[in-house]
């Protein structure tokens, strides 16, 4: 028996918001598979494609409070439509900086799980 597509959950098991969202899943009885975004990357492409499944700009998934954007100078970057690639391919290279945890679904939704808010959304 095959089955259709799953959703998938961009995870970090040391994170809270991450591990509650997995929870919900499994209330849920949601049908998942686990991306652990800090070992499996995401490319430029797939970011694009999230971001735009998310209906944000890249710099509305990034965690600027971490070190590496700190590094970066991440805070004085231009949030103007033109420079989404400088931002994407910072969070393709740094996958530390995306905020956690992000799901997709099936059926195109996609939600940054962070609250009970979003969580809601998921079903």
């Amino acid at each position: 028996m095959t089955s259709g597509p799953t959703t998938e959950i961009w995870h970090n098991p040391r994170c809270s918001k991450s591990r509650a969202a997995l929870a919900r899943l499994d209330e849920n009885g949601v049908d998942y598979t686990v991306r652990r975004y800090l070992d499996d990357a995401p490319t430029v492409e797939e970011l694009r494609a999230v971001v735009d499944r998310l209906g944000v700009n890249p710099w509305d998934i990034t965690r600027t409070a971490e070190p590496v954007a700190k590094d970066l100078g991440m805070a004085k970057w231009s949030r103007d439509p033109a420079d989404r690639d400088r931002w994407l391919t910072a969070l393709a290279e740094h996958p530390q900086l995306i905020q956690r945890p992000i799901v997709l679904t099936p059926d195109g939704r996609a939600v940054v799980a962070r609250d009970e808010e979003s969580l809601e959304k998921l079903g």
